[in-house]
């Protein structure tokens, strides 16, 4: 059956049936909902059950909207790929924690990608070209382990000595 027209035995086609299940406040009469000549209620997706409301994350300098799936720097729309998104939203949300490479690589390609840290490596090098001049450093390198996210991090003159970029 499915969305398609329905033909009688006279060969007649009618419209396929669509129905809507309707959510209304207790105590509202559903039929006042479109009787003509009245205001039209506002209509809102449900959320599905279980399911909690997405609230953007980061701090002052960079924001994850993941409903939009956006990133910003100072108000800023950074033209992200997915998976570089996926790999800042990933930082960002673990501000301050060593990521390794191989928990990023699971944590955003997945467990079934066959790659190196290399890969790792290049979508980090985008991002902090991404970030800008003034932004960059906020991704440190933790040679031979991985990276962190530190939102505070400003360019240092010992930042070569400490590992950082």
């Amino acid at each position: 059956m499915g969305d398609t027209a329905q033909e009688d035995t006279q060969g007649h086609t009618s419209a396929p049936l669509v129905g809507y299940l309707v959510l209304v406040p207790e105590g509202t009469d559903p039929t006042e909902l479109f009787a003509k000549d009245r205001p039209r209620p506002e209509i809102r997706p449900v959320a599905a059950a279980g399911s909690a409301p997405v609230r953007q994350t980061g701090d002052d300098v960079v924001r994850i909207d993941p409903a939009r799936h956006v990133a910003e720097v100072d108000g800023r729309e950074l033209d992200l790929t997915y998976l570089e998104f996926e790999l800042l939203a990933h930082l960002v949300q673990h501000p301050h924690h060593v990521q390794t490479r191989d928990r990023l690589v699971a944590a955003v390609w997945g467990y079934d990608h066959i790659g190196d840290g290399r890969t790792v490596d290049v979508h980090i090098a985008r991002l902090r070209r991404k970030l800008g001049e003034a932004h960059r450093h906020s991704i440190v390198t933790i040679r031979r382990v991985g990276y962190k996210y530190v939102p505070d991090q400003h360019k240092s003159p010992n930042a070569a000595l400490c590992g950082r970029p």
